[in-house]
């Protein structure tokens, strides 16, 4: 059984702050308040784990032990079927210093080049992690395809370039509460909040 989540602050393990915000809407109706690791002025981990778990435990952990609450870690990224998998783990890395998710999108659409496969998912893994070590990890998907160019400006990340399975418009084109209904978050946190925020 997974340990609940009984206090009344958490960090969100993150200095993305695009991530923090969906994160921080996605708890709001718990009534938790919410820091950002950024926030607290908390150093970015190493992210040397080779899967998307492995990733949100390192800063999920590493936020917890520096500030002595519980923190919550997102490890996502994109997966295209017709690279085998890239970005992957790598998605934000593909972005390069400055976090430039418009030459990460060029840098996909440029390496699939004429590939008819158009296939890919987000992947999110979520892990909650207390001070003394303790961590509940889950990870959700969605599937969709790939467009180009960009479309729309209410996402983040690679959001401008992926459409839904089952719609027609990109996530960066959705209203908010239409992409937090059916994300690859969104998916990974009703895992979460069932296992450790609903009262049995």
């Amino acid at each position: 059984m997974a340990r609940h989540f009984d206090g009344s602050k958490l960090v969100i393990a993150s200095h993305n702050k695009g991530k923090v915000r969906e994160i921080g809407e996605l708890l709001a109706p718990f009534g938790v308040e919410t820091v950002s690791a950024g926030d607290l002025g908390l150093p970015e981990p190493v992210e040397d784990g080779t899967t998307f778990i492995a990733n949100a435990e390192i800063k999920a952990l590493a936020a917890a032990k520096a500030s002595g609450l519980p923190a919550l870690a997102d490890d996502s990224g994109l997966e295209v079927a017709g690279l085998d998998g890239a970005p992957g783990i790598y998605s934000a890395r593909w972005a390069g210093p400055e976090k430039d998710f418009t030459l990460a999108m060029q840098l996909v659409h440029d390496r699939l080049g004429d590939n008819p496969d158009k296939s890919a998912n987000f992947t999110c893994a979520l892990t909650l992690a207390w001070p003394d070590g303790h961590m509940e990890s889950f990870e959700g998907k969605v599937f969709g395809t790939l467009t180009w160019p960009m479309r729309g400006d209410k996402g983040f990340g690679y959001d401008p370039v992926f459409i839904p399975e089952g719609h027609d418009i990109t996530f960066a084109e959705m209203e908010p509460q239409a992409k937090h209904a059916m994300s690859h978050r969104a998916n990974a946190f009703r895992q979460l909040i069932d296992a450790c925020f609903k009262q049995a």
